[in-house]
């Protein structure tokens, strides 16, 4: 007797890369990328006081889009306080640049929602006990690798400091 093939479960990857393109297609983006790369595409000093929320199409009708392309979209970015003015002198060069990343036209103005950015600081590192750091080292002598025997005691003391 056959038993039916047991459904494995689906790759995180595959589930959460539809759900990431569906929700960013609903805010005009064609890939995640311009918002996942960001920093890149514009440069940190941009990157540090914009990010990108979504992108306005306009809405053509039917004769139009038959007798050309897409007309160019509007970026919408979200800007910190006081910088906004400085991100607007620069809004040529932001176009250009999301532009280039797209390799079409994608972008011809920009507009700006002044609040706070979403992204959270990076909090930083604490401060690693050298000593218990030792101590679980002198634990793991079976391990031959230098870097590894002291990766996993590192690893070892932030899991016991939790």
């Amino acid at each position: 007797m056959n038993k039916p093939a047991r459904p494995f479960a689906k790759p995180l990857r595959d589930v959460a890369g539809k759900i990431v393109r569906e929700a960013f297609g609903r805010q005009g983006f064609a890939s995640a990328e311009l918002v996942t790369r960001w920093s890149e595409i514009v440069g940190a000093e941009i990157a540090a006081h914009s990010e990108p929320i979504k992108i306005q199409w306009q809405r053509t009708a039917a004769s139009d889009v038959s007798g050309g392309g897409q007309e160019p979209g509007t970026l919408v970015l979200r800007v910190a306080g006081p910088a906004a003015i400085e991100i607007q002198h620069l809004a040529n060069v932001i176009c250009e640049r999301v532009n280039r990343f797209l390799g079409w036209r994608g972008v011809a103005r920009l507009a700006f929602r002044q609040a706070p950015l979403r992204r959270s600081e990076r909090k930083p590192a604490r401060h690693r006990d050298p000593a218990a750091v030792a101590r679980i080292e002198a634990t793991l002598p079976e391990i031959a690798d230098d870097e590894l025997r002291q990766a996993l005691a590192r690893l070892g003391a932030a899991v016991k400091r939790s």
